[in-house]
């Protein structure tokens, strides 16, 4: 280090040493922040998942809304199907799908319906070979 002699006063020489004590400092406070936040980014149960070369869902295409409301009455984008042509429309609706993958469903029910009849709709889904379903529900305010 270089000390200001009585000869120089006024002057002061530049000072060539870097001060590494805040660089320190502000190093363990980011090591102390990983140490304490890591563990709580692992969470969960601990799950070996297999890997997948699933092909990404097709956004172009307009997912079939079916709908079932508070009588059971069932609904295929807006237009009622009895129940016993529901399997001969959800088997067409199969047919036209693109390429390999089936037709994305939406399946809306209404929540006082009984659960068995929500089952005999979404049975009728898989028989027909439409697995990608989606339930419809509405959000939390």
């Amino acid at each position: 280090m270089h000390l200001p002699s009585a000869r120089g006063k006024g002057r002061r020489a530049p000072m060539a040493e870097i001060n590494v004590t805040p660089l320190v400092d502000v190093m363990l406070v980011l090591l102390i922040i990983f140490m304490v936040t890591a563990p709580l980014l692992t969470q969960g149960v601990p799950v070996n998942l297999p890997d997948s070369r699933a092909k990404p869902l097709d956004q172009e295409q307009q997912p079939t809304e079916i709908s079932l409301d508070e009588q059971g009455r069932i609904f295929i984008a807006k237009e009622e199907v009895a129940s016993d042509a529901l399997p001969a429309r959800l088997a067409t609706i199969a047919e036209t799908a693109k390429g390999n993958a089936p037709p994305q469903v939406f399946l809306r029910a209404d929540r006082g319906l009984d659960y068995g009849r929500v089952m005999r709709v979404m049975g009728e889904l898989n028989r027909a070979g439409l697995n990608r379903v989606a339930l419809v529900t509405v959000g939390e305010e």
